[in-house]
């Protein structure tokens, strides 16, 4: 059973995730043309329309992506609501990747691709907010198990010295 604060840092957190990625997606769609590129403060945009994902792979699945995205949601909500996803950490990622999975799954259902304008600083990629906020979710749960771990080795090691 979730606790109310739990609840409330998930929902909130998913929502704006989802609420930033498809306000940043309109004002791109609306002024960048296609293949357009302009720089904000440093940052380079490349207006790019993606049916694929990771990278542009599977080109054409746009909407089978969107389904994979709607399975995800209602999988972490499900493990949720059943008490299966536990602690603050676990909450907060979950709800990076869930906005994340539903940002970019909205886009493949009603278009059938997403809008990537976030040019990496390499240049050999093109992202969103979405994207960023999967990148987020995967950092702070892979963070979630590995520190945990190094910590009962570090304390371990002590114990037996």
């Amino acid at each position: 059973m979730m606790k109310g604060g739990e609840n409330i840092i998930f929902y909130i957190t998913a929502i704006l995730v989802v609420l930033v990625d498809q306000i940043s997606k309109i004002l791109i769609r609306i002024y960048v043309n296609i293949d357009d590129t302009l720089s904000i403060w440093g940052i380079q945009m490349t207006h790019i329309e993606n049916s694929g994902m990771a990278g542009s792979l599977f080109q054409g699945y746009g909407r089978l992506f969107g389904i994979v995205a709607v399975l995800f949601v209602a999988g972490v909500i499900y493990y949720r609501k059943i008490g299966a996803l536990k602690g603050k950490m676990n909450e907060i990622s979950f709800a990076f990747l869930v906005g994340g999975a539903a940002g970019n799954g909205m886009d493949r259902l009603l278009f059938g691709q997403v809008t990537d304008f976030l040019v990496s600083r390499s240049g050999k990629g093109v992202l969103n907010m979405a994207d960023h906020a999967i990148e987020i979710g995967v950092l702070l749960l892979v963070s979630s198990i590995v520190f945990p771990f190094l910590k009962s080795l570090i304390y371990r090691r002590c114990s037996v010295e």
